[in-house]
């Protein structure tokens, strides 16, 4: 259940809600929203009872006691009384009024190709940069990626570039590594319901991306935050990348409507990746303008220098050339939508 605590709450009474519900047997989360302080009180059947029964509603400082309906209950709308999550990675806010783009290489190749994509993406407005030192493929032939040495290159992209790495954790025996580059930790659609691994990344408190899985429902990917939330990082982002469909014209079905849903059901940021959809370079920009024009907090893109020359998934990586170009449509589409490139003023539509 939800405890909105009065706009004159005190600290005291605020904590001493969280004792009672601590001394109930559930976890107390606290949420201090724009509007207004809020308390979660999450546990098992039992523990839900016991709260009941502590008459919350008349405790000093407290509003009103509300019932999470959703099973998700930390992901939940209701969570924060309606207000919407903003996550700040190293003064990048994604969320709210802001727009991230979130662009690099499928996969880290070589020093040259990832110093080349880092500097391309910063100087087009890129909020971070994406990258894979470890990489999921279908087949076990396939290359996996440089591992730490992509680790390293990522590294050094960032201290020349300054912008924040958003690379892949796929295995919790390489958490420590990853922990030490990222600034967002990826994690890829096939270990959405990977539940020791999310756990892992909540206790780590780091910045989380979370991929919806190929087949998965909204409330699956929900659920799947959960764990996340409830280890008690709450800076989660959902990114819808495309399901499976019976459609064989393209690689995956992108769900744009699920950006507008999500939106209704959860307080956390919604990222899209119209990359991994497409498969095909030339679907990437109309994709990426549905997105960001239906309301989506940002865009994780595959950009190469040379992508008629990349190790992995070359046919739906940008060119880098033409990466500031598509920048500035995708900025003004997120304009139209109320948001802004985050770090940059709004631009004159």
């Amino acid at each position: 259940m939800v405890i909105v605590m009065k706009e004159t709450a005190t600290e005291e009474e605020v904590e001493a809600v969280i004792e009672q519900i601590e001394g109930a047997g559930a976890l107390a989360h606290r949420i201090r929203g724009a509007r207004l302080n809020v308390i979660g009180a999450i546990g098992d059947v039992e523990q839900d009872v016991s709260v009941q029964s502590l008459g919350l509603e008349g405790q000093p400082g407290v509003d009103r006691v509300m019932p999470i309906l959703k099973p998700y209950k930390l992901a939940s709308l209701q969570m924060t009384g309606g207000d919407r999550s903003v996550i700040d990675v190293e003064g990048r806010r994604i969320g709210g009024e802001s727009f991230a783009l979130i662009a690099g290489p499928c996969t880290v190749e070589s020093r040259d190709q990832t110093m080349q994509t880092a500097r391309a993406v910063r100087d087009a407005g890129a909020t971070l940069l994406r990258g894979g030192a470890y990489k999921p493929r279908t087949s076990p032939y396939a290359f996996q990626g440089l591992g730490q040495e992509g680790l390293r290159l990522l590294e050094e992209a960032k201290a020349e570039t300054g912008l924040p790495i958003v690379t892949e954790l796929m295995d919790i025996g390489d958490i420590e590594p990853v922990m030490e580059v990222a600034d967002v930790v990826q994690i890829g659609a096939r270990n959405m319901q990977n539940y020791p691994l999310l756990s892992e990344v909540g206790r780590s408190g780091k910045p989380a991306l979370l991929k919806r899985g190929l087949s998965s429902t909204l409330d699956e990917l929900l659920m799947a935050a959960e764990y996340i939330l409830k280890e008690g990082n709450s800076q989660v982002m959902l990114c819808e990348r495309g399901i499976r469909t019976f459609e064989s014209a393209y690689r995956f079905t992108l769900d744009l409507m699920a950006v507008p849903v999500l939106k209704e059901l959860t307080h956390l940021p919604v990222i899209v990746d119209p990359s991994h959809a497409a498969g095909r370079r030339d679907l990437v920009t109309p994709l990426s303008l549905a997105a960001a024009a239906v309301g989506a907090d940002g865009i994780i893109v595959e950009v190469h220098p040379n992508p008629d020359e990349a190790i992995c998934d070359g046919p739906q990586q940008l060119r880098a050339e033409e990466f500031p170009s598509y920048a500035r449509a995708v900025e003004q589409a997120a304009l139209l939508a109320g948001k802004a490139l985050a770090g940059r003023e709004p631009a004159l539509v």
